[in-house]
């Protein structure tokens, strides 16, 4: 029997937020709307959402820092605090930040999960603005 993405995952705006081919606000379902998720809990700051000042991974925080090994942990610990607290449809298996080698000022976040409801693997990677020498900016 297979099941609907929309009821193993649930259906929600899509993120970024945009207008669907047939000209109204646009969904997005499945493992997708999971991704989607990871990436607005991640790009959203503490204190952004009046109701939820909680919310969010704060990753902005770390613009001004350097693009150090010290760095990278502590941007893997705020990605693992927010995701289990924000995202239970996952199941972390490894978060990784390394720096860009083409960019100095950014770092690569690598985020491995399982689906809670599937055990399907997946993985995302986004960037993380940082400062680009060894010493805060």
């Amino acid at each position: 029997m297979t099941r609907d993405p929309a009821s193993l995952f649930g259906r929600g705006m899509a993120f970024p937020p945009g207008v669907g081919p047939d000209g109204r606000m646009a969904y997005s379902e499945g493992p997708e709307n999971v991704a989607q998720s990871i990436r607005l809990i991640l790009l959203t700051e503490q204190g952004e959402r009046i109701m939820r000042p909680d919310f969010g991974a704060g990753l902005g925080r770390f613009l001004f820092q350097p693009n150090t090994a010290a760095t990278h942990r502590l941007i893997e610990e705020k990605i693992r605090t927010a995701l289990g607290r924000w995202e239970p449809r996952i199941a972390l298996e490894n978060v990784e930040v390394l720096p860009d080698p083409s960019e100095p000022r950014r770092a690569i976040a690598t985020i491995r999960y399982r689906l809670v409801s599937t055990g399907a693997a997946d993985r995302l990677e986004m960037t993380v603005p940082v400062a680009a020498s060894g010493v805060p900016a």
